[in-house]
């Protein structure tokens, strides 16, 4: 049997979260856990829209799972990109790489702040079906990198900036709407960024 390779090893340990392929999904566990703080809040009477001085209430359970799938999708964005800055080829998909690295840190972190203020668990690690699509993709090199890289990038933009422009229309939670309106333009630059440089592949 091959030894690991110290990228694969890092990819494991820093995006993979390797453990039993049985591991629970973090994604489902946070949903969980609003849920109860929800139903907690509801039991007691301190909804968020029943009494907005309690700083502890949660926040609605749409605003919650939109913090959670965003949580998600942030995570994913920032490990694929490392992994594209280190594997891909192309320099101009590199370049992209580490802009969604720069820019999804940089939103990860104020989702990850208001999610606190709102007490909202987030998930810890990707989804497994993210991890399961970074495998994938790490399995590949050249060109044939560049463009799962690329293809994916189309993918999940287009989920982030549906699930943001929901999440705008919909939140009743003006701090959730200032945060949501004030990302989802650079979001759909990436996105734009990302069709263009896929068809260019």
């Amino acid at each position: 049997m091959k030894k690991a390779t110290p990228l694969l090893i890092a990819i494991c340990s820093v995006f993979f979260a390797c453990n039993d392929a049985e591991q629970s999904d973090s994604v489902d566990t946070a949903d969980s856990a609003n849920e109860a703080k929800i139903d907690r809040a509801e039991d007691s009477g301190t909804t968020a829209a029943g009494n907005t001085a309690i700083a502890s209430t949660p926040v609605d359970e749409e605003t919650a799972d939109f913090f959670v799938k965003a949580a998600d999708g942030g995570m994913a964005e920032v490990a694929a990109g490392k992994l594209a800055q280190d594997k891909a080829t192309n320099p101009k998909v590199k370049e992209f790489a580490g802009m969604m690295v720069t820019d999804h840190t940089g939103a990860n972190a104020g989702l990850k702040e208001l999610a606190a203020k709102k007490n909202v668990t987030l998930p810890d690690t990707v989804s497994n079906d993210h991890k399961e699509g970074a495998a994938d993709l790490a399995k590949k090199t050249g060109k044939d990198f560049d463009k799962a890289y690329m293809k994916m990038q189309v993918k999940d933009h287009e989920k982030a900036v549906d699930l943001f422009e929901k999440a705008s229309k919909n939140t009743k939670d003006t701090e959730v709407k200032s945060f949501v309106d004030a990302t989802l333009p650079k979001l759909k630059s990436h996105l734009d960024a990302a069709r263009s440089l896929n068809k260019s592949l």
